[in-house]
């Protein structure tokens, strides 16, 4: 059985962020000590039982934060489960059909032998940091993505696995 789970994110405006303390909030509603937490800013996962890391998309590349992430933690990531996501289609897409992970997060899913990975929709709204982020909010082409009860049942799911329960989710 897992107690204190990190969720540690990689993002640059903020959605992928939201989805983590969506990730944590759900662990945390059944008994699960969880804190979500920029995947920049962790110096040590110890005192972690497992790990959930998520990264923004960006030109089909897994955040740099969530990437390096895995390099600086690769001993201890080897020791802990570990699941992964990623948020960046600015479609429904991800709502729709599984999608497979970026190069990146793939690289990160075989090396540690991850439970699982799971790609969500992404947001991009105006004030978007980044030149290319505000072209494409500009040419119409932004919008809110995530799906937070598709978030919330995969949550549900880690929780599920943490505590040893069958999963009531796929």
């Amino acid at each position: 059985m897992l107690n204190n789970v990190l969720v540690a994110y990689g993002t640059t405006n903020g959605s992928t962020a939201q989805i983590a303390e969506a990730i944590a909030d759900v662990l945390r509603r059944n008994g699960l000590r969880a804190e979500a937490v920029p995947a920049g800013s962790v110096t040590d996962v110890d005192s972690y039982d497992a790990v959930v890391l998520g990264g923004a998309l960006y030109a089909d590349r897994w955040h740099k934060d969530a990437r390096r992430f895995a390099r600086r933690h690769r001993r201890a990531l080897a020791k802990r489960p570990l699941w992964l996501f990623s948020s960046g289609p600015l479609d429904v897409a991800a709502s729709q059909r599984e999608i497979p992970p970026v190069r990146g997060a793939k690289a990160v899913l075989f090396r540690f032998d991850a439970e699982e990975h799971r790609t969500f929709g992404g947001c991009l709204e105006e004030g978007a940091k980044g030149f290319i982020a505000r072209k494409i909010v500009a040419a119409g082409k932004g919008g809110d993505f995530r799906d937070f009860e598709q978030i919330e049942e995969w949550a549900q799911h880690i929780a599920d696995a943490s505590s040893g329960r069958p999963s009531r989710t796929r």
